[in-house]
């Protein structure tokens, strides 16, 4: 799935996963994720508002994470799209967008 930066100010605080992601991926019975990001491993809550119209995942983690990665893009700039993985029961990998587009593409080559 495509989800985009999310970002409060100058600071990027999160992911927007979007409303017909979370209706397709996700279940209201899990109070939180797993998030892959590079080698790193964390957990990340979902709040209420995430299935109430707010579809965000906000972690400081994550937020450091995507700032470390410049996945913040410039204050006036869209939102940069990432691509969110499915790597297990609530569990996601995530990465940039053109990376998971040819990691496809590599492996339809090989088939």
């Amino acid at each position: 799935m495509v989800v985009r930066t999310k970002r409060k100010g100058l600071q990027v605080i999160g992911l927007r996963v979007g409303a017909n992601n979370v209706r397709r991926y996700f279940s209201k019975r899990i109070p939180s994720i797993e998030l892959h990001l590079d080698h790193l491993l964390i957990q990340c809550g979902l709040s209420p508002d995430f299935w109430q119209g707010e579809p965000e995942i906000r972690d400081p983690r994550l937020g450091a994470w995507l700032q470390s990665k410049n996945f913040q893009g410039s204050p006036h700039q869209t939102p940069v799209p990432l691509a969110m993985i499915p790597a297990g029961e609530n569990s996601f990998r995530l990465q940039a967008a053109s990376l998971a587009a040819e990691s496809r593409t590599k492996a339809a080559s090989a088939e």
